[in-house]
């Protein structure tokens, strides 16, 4: 049988071997008392998502100022100024997610008939 093995094939057949390894290296691991080398806890929430959110829990439009302070106050997260600015205006200019109703000052689209 002379069937051609394409390379497709192979890298299928590795990524199979060594996830199985891994796994297999993971258990007995942890059966023996070792955590894993890195563990997976909850993913942190992005900036983005972060505003979206203190934008809806406010229903109106926040200053920047306004945002950074209520991240930090009810997150605990420190948000950069320039850095949410230009996140926001970026979006703003893709007219995805949210808008802006003065200087510095955004809302979400999904309150555009207020």
């Amino acid at each position: 049988m002379s069937e051609e093995i394409s390379r497709e094939i192979i890298l299928d057949v590795l990524e199979s071997m060594l996830s199985s390894g891994l796994r297999a290296v993971r258990e007995t691991k942890r059966a023996a008392g070792e955590s894993p080398l890195r563990s997976r806890g909850p993913r942190k929430k992005s900036n983005i998502k972060l505003v979206e959110d203190i934008l809806k829990t406010a229903n109106e439009p926040l200053h920047v100022d306004d945002i950074i302070a209520r991240a930090e106050a009810d997150f605990g997260v420190h948000l950069r100024r320039e850095s949410i600015v230009s996140a926001l205006t970026k979006k703003v200019l893709e007219g995805r997610i949210f808008r802006r109703t003065g200087r510095n000052v955004f809302a979400l689209l999904e309150t555009e008939g207020r």
